[in-house]
């Protein structure tokens, strides 16, 4: 039942607060992430400056950085994801407990940045592992990974309990690991895991066809 707003101000200026459950469990959610503890290049250098006293992320309730995947629920890529490093990444993305979360810190982490042509750079973390939050840059400054933090907040706040609007991780069916890429003859196998992305769409396999579709 829907509460008076008039009231609930009165309320709130007593120290009552009234609101509803599932808004309760993604407040204390979101005000309590722990990042996982590492870096990959450059970009955990600006990651460490936001912690810093400058930048203060504590105020966000995100600065419990721990060294174990196990008491982490956010992993911050924050650097060049090179292919030897890919199925470290991964393995420990798959140690975090649920609800978890990801985000590509740079353009490197994002699509490979300025090393996209080398052969030996993944061209995107998000090939392998899904990531919430992108932030574009090289590097990023430490005020882009706190906004970067505060969307991802915004994103669990705004997640549902109710049957159908739930998120991933209340599916008994979906995925909670995800494949471990090993290295291949030529390549990592798999190139990407395809539960978490498509490649695109080559022009020249587009079809009359489909340019007819509506």
């Amino acid at each position: 039942m829907a509460i008076d707003e008039g009231l609930k101000s009165e309320l709130q200026k007593q120290g009552i607060f009234v609101l509803p459950f599932e808004q309760l469990y993604n407040w204390g959610r979101k005000s309590s992430i722990w990042p996982l503890q590492f870096g990959l290049a450059c970009c955990a250098i600006e990651m460490i400056a936001s912690a810093a006293s400058r930048y203060d992320l504590a105020r966000f309730g995100a600065e419990v950085f721990r060294a174990t995947p196990r008491q982490a629920d956010l992993m911050i890529v924050a650097g060049t994801v090179t292919k030897k490093m890919a199925p470290q990444v991964v393995r420990l993305y798959n140690q975090m407990p649920e609800p978890k979360y990801c985000i590509a810190m740079g353009a490197c982490a994002i699509s490979g940045g300025p090393f996209k042509d080398g052969y030996n750079v993944l061209k995107g973390i998000d090939r392998y592992i899904p990531v919430d939050v992108h932030i574009p840059g090289c590097p990023p400054r430490p005020e882009a990974l706190i906004h970067a933090i505060m969307t991802l907040q915004r994103k669990i706040a705004n997640q549902h309990l109710e049957k159908g609007q739930r998120p991933r991780w209340y599916d008994k069916n979906a995925a909670s690991e995800y494949a471990i890429p090993a290295f291949g003859e030529h390549d990592l196998q798999p190139t990407a895991n395809r539960e978490v992305w498509q490649p695109p769409r080559d022009y020249r396999d587009v079809t009359l066809e489909d340019v007819k579709k509506p």
